[in-house]
Parts: C-alpha cells; structure tokens; sequence
C-alpha cells in the first residue's frame, strides 16, 4: 500500500513532519516535545456520524415538545423554546431574542446539519461540495453553539418558579440535557484529518 504523506507542524514547537496519513490507527507524537500530532483511531467516522445523527434527532425533540409545563391553580402552561423567542420579541427585546434564537437553535442545528453534510459522504467515498468551506464553518459555529448556558438558565429559571407555582419538566429539557453531552462528545470524536485526507486524495 502506496504511503499519503502529508506535511503537519507540530502546535507546540513548530517542528515540521511528514506523517504518513494512509494508516487510519495509531498516534503519531513530536519527537521534541510530545505532543500530539496526528490521532487515528478505528471506526472514528462511525462514531462521528452516529453522535451527530443522535444530536439531530434530539434536537428535533427538544425543540418539538414543551420544555416545561407551570400548573398555577387548575391553570396548566406548556412552554417551546420557540416560545420563549417569541415573547422575548413581543415584549421589545427583540436584540435578546435574536440572540437566543441564534445560540439555542440556529447555530447548533446548522452546525449539526454541516457535520452530516461533511461525514456522511465521506462515509460513501464522496466529496460533498464545497466541503472544505463548510467544514470550516463547523468551527465557526462552535463558539457560538451555547445550549449548555441556556440550560442553566432555565434551571435557574425552575429554582425561582417553583415559589409561585408547581413546575413539570417537560421531554424536551431531557433532550437538551443529553443534547450537551451528545454535543461534547461528538466534539472530542471529531477528526479533522478525515477531511483533509479526503481532500488531499481528491487533488
């Protein structure tokens, strides 16, 4: 089997290497400081795909059904996270509104619907277009993906409410919740080397 030799500098020292990119197991580290360079490990594309497929689909469900139900007397209210967006525009604060429209919904889904864009045709040895573009467009919405700080609002939000009236979490705080972790772990499965390879072999 013929060797794909790529040039890859290491982020600690700058050292400079050829690494053979055709073995798709094993960890190739820095002869002068140890870091990292390359990690390939079995199956990573499986992995990848499978935590994006499950971060969709509980997405779907986290924003398709109500995040909590508030029963005050004989009285039940459901909440959607759109919901929320909405009143937040409805009352004035339409520069908060956008912004956790964006956060919450925007910038997780598309960064979720980018990943499976990338992956899956990979998976069937295929270049999807533009892949590079939108595979660094993955990065760019990393930063801005904040469900976990918007799950700790809402729980601050429970703690108060529970003062003044009886408080029901709903399926989709459970999806967001496994949302996060789903997310964390499909980040620390990601290897970016599986595109670039795929690029490089397309050249």
């Amino acid at each position: 089997m013929s060797q794909h030799l790529s040039l890859i500098a290491c982020h600690e020292c700058d050292l400079l290497y050829k690494i053979d990119c055709s073995s798709r197991q094993g960890i190739a580290k820095c002869q002068r400081c140890g870091a990292v360079l390359v990690r390939h490990e079995r199956h990573k594309l499986e992995q990848t795909l499978a935590l994006t497929i499950t971060g969709l689909m509980l997405f779907i469900v986290a924003n398709a059904f109500p995040i909590l139900s508030m029963r005050f007397e004989e009285q039940i209210t459901e909440t959607i996270l759109f919901t929320g967006v909405k009143r937040l525009y409805d009352q004035g604060m339409w520069p908060l509104a956008i912004l956790v429209f964006l956060t919450s919904i925007a910038f997780p889904f598309l960064r979720l619907m980018a990943l499976l864009y990338v992956f899956l045709p990979i998976k069937f040895n295929r270049t999807p277009w533009k892949m590079a573009v939108i595979f660094r467009l993955v990065y760019s919405f990393r930063p801005w993906s904040m469900i976990e700080v918007f799950m700790l609002g809402i729980l601050v939000s429970i703690v108060k409410l529970t003062a003044i009236a009886a408080i029901i979490p709903g399926l989709a705080l459970w999806s967001f919740a496994v949302l996060i972790f789903v997310l964390a772990a499909t980040a620390t499965s990601l290897d970016p080397d599986l595109v670039w390879d795929r690029l490089d072999k397309q050249a």
